[in-house]
């Protein structure tokens, strides 16, 4: 019986900065108005926590089960770039606050993609 490695999503940099991210979205959502909290404030919250959340979880797969995984992490950080911009929209986040979270957000799809593709 083969023994079959496992990616530690700790050391992933993409775990790293999806976990950065997901903090990020915490802090700014204290300043959210409070009628947000059921709405759009969860929403980020959900997405935002659901990026390294999955890639941990995948973690534990076979790459080809990881890789679904971090299709859904994928599709959860495109998801929190249109509630930024919803965010930014209603003048609840700045635009120094949008395009610091974008650029982080952008990295993060980039490190992600390489990465899967790395899988295959």
């Amino acid at each position: 019986m083969a023994f079959r490695q496992r990616h530690n999503y700790k050391n992933l940099k993409i775990w790293q900065l999806g976990l950065e991210i997901a903090n990020d979205i915490s802090d700014i959502l204290q300043e959210f108005p409070k009628h947000e909290k059921f709405d759009l404030s969860n929403q980020l919250s959900r997405c935002s926590i659901s990026m390294p959340s999955n890639i941990a979880e995948g973690s534990a797969r076979t790459d080809k089960s990881f890789s679904y995984f971090l299709d859904i992490s994928l599709g959860s950080s495109f998801e929190l770039g249109t509630q930024l911009l919803v965010a930014r929209h209603r003048n609840y986040i700045d635009e120094q606050t949008l395009e610091k979270l974008e650029v982080k957000n952008e990295e993060f799809q980039k490190m992600t993609m390489g990465f899967q593709n790395s899988l295959q």
